[in-house]
């Protein structure tokens, strides 16, 4: 009885409680499905990257033929919806789209210069994670671009040079190609037997049959597009673990091995003197391809977990690109104008690595370059201003860009810099950074306010003559 009476009362309420107020009001309707964005508007370079979703890993499933350069590729691009989605894009340039599906069902798609333009049969909801199959096959050709035209998949006499930066990702497989948009990798590639297929990550397996050998390499840490490699050729191989039990894995061309072993020798010391300095490394392997691609005019690539060289490099260069896992791979850009976040601490690594290891103090690398005239490349423009994409990789980013955080170390003291350095490289962990944010971090690492060196040294034009001066630099 007392029960019953009880939600007889409850009953009551709750109908003179609707009777005073009314039915609930309705939410927002939702928002209608709508095309994600052709670009991420990046000011250099607009249509890289691809709105309304965010690619969480990519399963490349390759395989290729270095005698005819072809490849037959499925790549599985798994993503979550940032809103309703009519269609979406992929970032592919060249080859020949055989069938997109999104889950199981076959999806509509064309093509508009480097878009892939792909419409599920039915929308995608916000929040829904999806799976896009794409199929495709070619002959894959870097891109053509003023100043870089081996940004991509390059040929070499026995494979293949895969270096994908700043856009030459989409050169060999469908991606959202911005470092804003980072996800997981799985890599099956078959190649001819004799050949070795090297890829970022660990090697999960390796089977030939038939006279094809099949290599499976796992990359689990978040990664930007143009740090992913497929690179083919005769490689001789090694495998080993540091002394801290590091996985790491190197493939020489013969050519440049006997050149290649001092220095390779002596990555796992550079491995752990960076790790002392930036703080643990991020990632579970590291390793080096090293080929013979006299035609690339550049030197090496920070390729995640394994850097890529184009010939045998010097150990300024292995300690420049292993500096690059911590500064531009696992802490990556939000916009391709703050490069020199990558360039220029990579650089300055280089500096440091010379004044502990028996070379030139820093401050006399600082000294040297100030003594450049007022008409020297490095004054042409301010490094974190670079004006426009053809510049992204010239002298101001990598030797002013690392003037500028020596500047800081400067007015801050040692003890605060390296403080700096660790706590940028471990908050933005997997992730991205701007020069803002380094900004407002390095203010608060001192007393002493960098704010001002860095706004000289990052965004003044032409040479700061009164910054080089011996009485503002000298510690």
């Amino acid at each position: 009885m007392n029960a019953f009476r009880g939600t007889l009362v409850s009953l009551t309420t709750v109908v003179a409680l609707t009777a005073a107020t009314g039915p609930a009001p309705a939410g927002p309707p939702p928002d209608p499905p709508s095309a994600g964005a052709p670009g991420l508007g990046d000011p250099f370079f607009p249509l890289d990257g691809n709105g309304g979703y965010h690619a969480l890993h990519y399963g490349l499933t390759l395989d290729y033929t270095p005698a005819d350069t072809h490849l037959d590729g499925r790549a599985v691009v798994t993503a979550r919806a940032t809103q309703n989605l009519s269609r979406f894009d992929l970032d592919l340039s060249g080859l020949t789209v055989r069938s997109v599906r999104v889950g199981a069902a076959p999806a509509a798609f064309h093509r508009v210069g480097q878009e892939l333009i792909v419409t599920p049969r039915t929308p995608l909801h916000r929040g829904e994670v999806f799976d896009v199959t794409v199929a495709y096959d070619g002959s894959p050709q870097a891109i053509n671009v003023p100043g870089d035209p081996y940004d991509g998949w390059n040929i070499t006499d026995d494979g293949a040079f895969v270096a994908g930066e700043p856009q030459g990702s989409r050169t060999w497989f469908p991606l959202n190609n911005h470092p804003l948009d980072k996800a997981a990798f799985d890599f099956t590639i078959t190649v001819p037997e004799g050949y070795t297929a090297v890829a970022n990550g660990t090697l999960a397996g390796q089977r030939t049959r038939q006279g094809r050998t099949t290599f499976r390499w796992h990359s689990p840490e978040p990664m930007a597009g143009y740090l992913a490699t497929a690179t083919i050729g005769k490689f001789s191989t090694d495998s080993y673990r540091t002394p801290s039990g590091l996985p790491v894995f190197t493939a020489v061309d013969p050519r440049e091995a006997a050149a290649s072993a001092p220095v390779l020798k002596r990555l796992p010391e550079v491995v752990d003197w960076e790790s002392r300095l930036f703080g643990p490394y991020p990632f579970g392997a590291a390793g080096a391809i090293v080929d013979h691609a006299p035609q690339i005019p550049y030197t090496a690539l920070e390729t995640q977990t394994r850097p890529l060289y184009a010939h045998a490099p010097e150990i300024v260069t292995l300690v420049h690109e292993t500096a690059h896992q911590w500064f531009g791979d696992s802490v990556s850009l939000a916009r391709w104008q703050d490069v020199w976040l990558n360039e220029g601490f990579a650089t300055y690594a280089e500096w440091l690595w010379a004044e502990q290891h028996g070379g030139i103090p820093a401050q006399q690398a600082f000294d040297a370059y100030c003594a450049k005239p007022a008409n020297d490349p490095i004054w042409a423009f301010p490094p974190a201003a670079p004006g426009d994409f053809s510049h992204l990789f010239d002298a101001p980013v990598y030797d002013r860009g690392a003037m500028a955080l020596h500047a800081v170390r400067t007015v801050v003291g040692d003890r605060a810099f390296f403080r700096l350095l660790r706590a940028w490289a471990g908050r933005h962990r997997d992730g991205h950074g701007t020069t803002e944010e380094f900004t407002s971090l390095a203010r608060t690492v001192s007393p002493r306010d960098p704010g001002p060196a860095l706004a000289t040294w990052l965004y003044g034009k032409g040479k700061p003559v009164q910054s080089c001066s011996p009485a503002t630099t000298s510690r």
